[in-house]
């Protein structure tokens, strides 16, 4: 089957946009109408105009496009397609966590649950993180979910000091400091470039440090031939498409593997692409309370990102 002619007719009689992470298969992201961070994907599920959103990407993404749209149908293929990040913040840990901090503005990365959210007084992206907390009333302590290294990252940028949730992603946590000096020290004139989700050792080699948007801007800008790419390897397929000319090396994580890849959102595929959006399943659904609440914290990192 030519899956790409057919998820093109479906996208017409759906009257769909299909939203694609830079973690996606290279297959997924060239289909795709708009491929992008979580802020950007965010951006782009609230302006859209079509009547479907089909999501490639993971749960909490598609979560956030159905909070944005109650009305739309909202399809992920794979709702397996989870994320560390939000499974290690569970609704009622975090609620009890919460309480013992209740003057507390909450910051919620977008890699978090639709509950979480609602709880959460603005949400951030690794590409806003900063801003937002830089937004934050002087007079308010803090509280940071759940990622604890982008927590780190943004209170050293912003100098404010910030209650931690203790999560952390399982894709960036891996990343290996000694394999990564070992490949500066074999490609002496590679520039680093990593994500803030990674852990503070690693972080410390980095000669620049970015969300995934903001790495692949710096790729394709910097004066610079070859880099270490320090994040999901979903990314280099946009770096090699817009920085053609470039050397990209994958940083390998602290096992076997080469480079390092998010299981999740490889569960994602062209077949299950298809299959999603013929038979109109598996769709997103959120009790509307839940997703009322978790609607204005959402709009508010929308409106503070312009």
């Amino acid at each position: 089957m030519n899956f790409e002619r057919e998820i093109a007719r479906l996208k017409t009689e759906l009257n769909a946009v299909i939203l694609a992470h830079y973690y996606q298969e290279s297959e997924i992201q060239d289909i795709a109408d708009i491929v992008g961070d979580s802020l950007a994907l965010a951006q782009a599920a609230a302006k859209t105009k079509a009547s479907t959103i089909v999501f490639c990407g993971v749960h909490f993404m598609a979560e956030t496009a159905k909070i944005l749209n109650p009305d739309k149908l909202v399809l992920l293929p794979d709702l397996a397609a989870g994320c560390s990040l939000s499974d290690r913040c569970p609704p009622g840990a975090f609620a009890a966590f919460k309480a013992k901090y209740p003057n507390a503005f909450v910051v919620s990365y977008v890699n978090s649950s639709a509950a979480v959210k609602a709880m959460s007084d603005v949400i951030c992206t690794s590409s806003n993180a900063v801003k937002m907390v830089d937004r934050v009333p002087k007079d308010r302590p803090i509280l940071f979910a759940p990622d604890q290294h982008l927590g780190r990252y943004v209170a050293k940028q912003t100098g404010r000091e910030m209650i931690l949730w203790p999560g952390s992603c399982i894709v960036h946590e891996i990343f290996s400091e000694k394999k990564l000096v070992q490949l500066m020290v074999e490609h002496p004139d590679a520039e680093v470039v990593a994500h803030p989700e990674c852990e503070a050792a690693v972080l410390a080699h980095a000669h620049f440090i970015g969300s995934t948007k903001q790495l692949l801007e710096r790729v394709v800008q910097s004066p610079k031939q070859k880099f270490i790419v320090v994040t999901e390897a979903g990314i280099l397929h946009q770096m090699k498409k817009q920085a053609p000319g470039k050397t990209l090396i994958a940083a390998p994580p602290d096992n076997g593997c080469a480079c390092n890849e998010c299981p999740y959102m490889k569960l994602n595929t062209m077949e299950k692409l298809y299959l999603c959006m013929r038979d109109r399943q598996p769709a997103l659904e959120l009790p509307a309370d839940l997703a009322a609440k978790a609607l204005a914290p959402v709009k508010r990192m929308l409106e503070w990102s312009e």
